[in-house]
């Protein structure tokens, strides 16, 4: 059976989310080193083997995490020091080949947007946003072991993570404040029809980021179910 032709919007998303993964040939060189790797690969291994800063591998490595490409574990055998664990990525099940990130089924978004406008709006628009907050905890639960990350760190992380599941976001500042920008949104003409949709996104971004850096309070700047060119959620 055929796949489905990509939109000019989806093939868009879907190169944006390939770069981010895969754009540095180094990064490239530690995927296939990882996918290799039948016990996967610590950050300090992939130091030694790349000649990196722990780190600059640390940095590739939640990079490919984040884009859905390595799943991260924390190894505690044989830790009995004070400092952190170490994690140890293995490669995901995710076919690293070009085709569109969780292709969205319009059919189920379409009717979850109809099952909520069942529902007062506020209700409504607090369990969407309850169940991105869930979804978007679990997302960078791995990546968590090493910390809390400066604001701007963490939401790098958050970008990319959103970029894998087809929004193809970046962070932006601007006048000292930052961001956060989606170019494509992968929820289609369901969020038009229904914008309380928008909120499992927003949910998503307070879930990752109140894991990666701490409590903080996402709003809806612009958004493409009400019209706007983009999405932009501020902090």
């Amino acid at each position: 059976m055929d796949q489905p032709r990509l939109s000019a919007e989806e093939f868009s998303s879907l190169v944006t989310a390939v770069t981010s993964a895969f754009g540095d040939p180094t990064r490239r060189e530690i995927y296939l080193f990882a996918h290799d790797a039948a016990e996967g690969v610590t950050a300090s291994e992939v130091a030694e083997r790349f000649n990196l800063h722990p780190n600059v591998a640390r940095h590739h490595l939640d990079k490919l995490a984040g884009g859905g490409y390595l799943d991260v574990a924390v190894d505690r055998s044989g830790h009995t020091g004070a400092g952190r664990p170490s994690k140890r990525y293995h490669a995901s099940e995710k076919d690293a080949g070009v085709e569109f990130p969780l292709r969205r089924d319009d059919l189920l978004v379409a009717l979850l947007g109809r099952a909520l406008a069942l529902l007062p709006h506020e209700v409504a628009e607090a369990m969407a946003e309850e169940v991105g907050v869930e979804y978007g905890t679990a997302l960078v639960a791995g990546t968590a072991a090493d910390g809390q990350r400066s604001f701007k760190a963490a939401l790098h992380v958050v970008a990319d993570a959103l970029t894998a599941h087809g929004f193809a976001a970046h962070s932006q500042e601007q006048a000292g404040a930052l961001s956060l920008v989606s170019d494509h949104c992968p929820f289609g003409p369901a969020a038009v029809e229904s914008p309380v949709i928008c909120a499992v996104h927003r949910g998503m971004v307070k879930g990752m980021l109140g894991t990666l850096y701490g409590d903080t309070c996402p709003a809806t700047a612009m958004s493409r179910a009400y019209g706007d060119d983009t999405c932009i959620t501020t902090f």
